[in-house]
């Protein structure tokens, strides 16, 4: 008997369609931050014969919700206040669910992870659920009040939830120490994209000429949000000690709201008396067409950073890191880099100092391990395999 080849591929249509599994993913904004980026680099390389993604936003849809429409990815907003939530938020929360059906809810962030918690015990669901965590627990007061009481909330909660996936070694162990179990946790670290953060002497020229920086300025870089947990006082006073000793040295600094409107980022430039060697480039989307330019990456940050994604880009365009000593930072520039305390100026600029005072080749070859390290040990295909093959096995569990 003759085979309809047309129907044969309606058939293997039919059956892919229906062997796809629904992820919904439930964030908390999409706004900049490097959980944003991490859950776009994951839907842009998760495998979509086999998953159905869809996202909703508890608030806004901002950037990254523009860039995940882009793949073909259904994106919802809640459009919810910060911290207020509205009996029409609810309501849309829950026909949304509903609507979409998922064969698993994966939370994105504190807030996040309690509203996948939550909405699916509201609509009585029996959708197995799955948090992640990308902060760290390095000083839980400095945390604003409300994230505080979620944190502890969540130490007692979590343990209803099918795994709690921490993108850190030192996250995971700070939240055991506040009472997450660790019977379902697990780590699975960000990953990086080493096709599109790579080195370039094209880009390099280019984003220098922009701001008219020559090549032989030593250049520092801060890419980072306007928040207390990133300490950007660290960075621009270490900057201030180390004009004293390298005065042609230039820092670059992007982020949300780092800009010359923050009142209190010029104020303090000012009061250093270093504005002429500082650029405030506010929030960037061509990140990958600025970092190959730097001579040094710095994540200046105080407490709350698990993973920073920054650092990760830099190494992979073979751009050395000087760090503070908080989430998993220490881990990811291992010997590529300088490791040092938080809030400490001092210590910071004197980390840059003995990269500036590195002949070439030195610094050509710390540049080229920290490549290696990201390409051996945090490649996103790996990563997000990794998460396949969670969702997977949550989902076996069910059946």
């Amino acid at each position: 008997m003759k085979v309809d080849s047309n129907q044969t591929a309606i058939d293997n249509a039919v059956e892919q369609k229906i062997s796809k599994l629904k992820i919904l993913f439930i964030i908390t904004s999409l706004t900049s931050g490097g959980a944003q980026v991490m859950l776009l680099s994951l839907l842009s390389s998760i495998n979509r014969d086999r998953f159905e993604p869809t996202v909703i936003s508890l608030m806004d849809k901002g950037i990254y919700g523009e860039k995940i429409e882009q793949l073909e990815i259904p994106v919802y907003c809640v459009e919810m206040l910060a911290g207020k939530p509205t009996i029409s938020s609810i309501r849309r929360m829950t026909e949304l669910i509903k609507q979409v059906k998922p064969d698993l809810i994966q939370g994105w962030m504190y807030h996040a992870n309690l509203a996948a918690q939550f909405f699916n015990f509201f609509i009585k669901g029996k959708t197995p659920v799955l948090w992640s965590i990308h902060h760290s627990l390095h000083a839980i007061a400095s945390e604003k009040l409300l994230t505080q009481a979620i944190i502890r909330f969540g130490a007692w909660s979590s343990k209803y939830v099918d795994k709690v996936a921490f993108v850190s070694e030192k996250s995971q162990a700070q939240h055991q120490q506040v009472g997450y179990p660790k019977a379902n946790s697990c780590v699975i670290p960000n990953g990086f994209d080493t096709s599109e953060y790579k080195p370039s002497a094209e880009i390099r020229q280019k984003f220098r000429q922009e701001l008219d920086i020559a090549d032989h300025i030593f250049l520092i870089g801060s890419v980072a949000r306007y928040h207390a947990m990133k300490d950007h006082d660290n960075f621009l006073r270490a900057a201030h000690l180390i004009l004293a000793e390298h005065p042609e040295t230039k820092f670059v600094m992007v982020g949300t709201n780092v800009d010359y409107e923050n009142q209190a980022l010029t104020s303090l430039i000012d009061s250093l008396g270093i504005g002429k060697n500082v650029y405030l480039l506010g929030q960037r989307s061509d990140i990958p067409q600025i970092t190959p330019a730097l001579d040094i990456l710095t994540s200046s940050s105080a407490y709350g950073e698990a993973f920073p994604l920054v650092l990760g880009e830099a190494m992979s365009c073979e751009v050395p890191c000087v760090v503070t000593d908080i989430g998993d930072s220490a881990w990811i520039v291992g010997d590529t880099g300088k490791v040092v305390p938080p809030k400490n100026p001092t210590a910071l600029a004197q980390a840059w100092q003995e990269v500036i005072k590195m002949d070439t080749s030195a610094k050509a070859d710390l540049g080229k391990l920290a490549r290696r390290r990201i390409i051996d040990k945090f490649s996103l295909a790996s990563i997000v395999a990794q998460y396949e093959h969670l969702y997977q096995s949550v989902i076996a569990l069910q059946n």
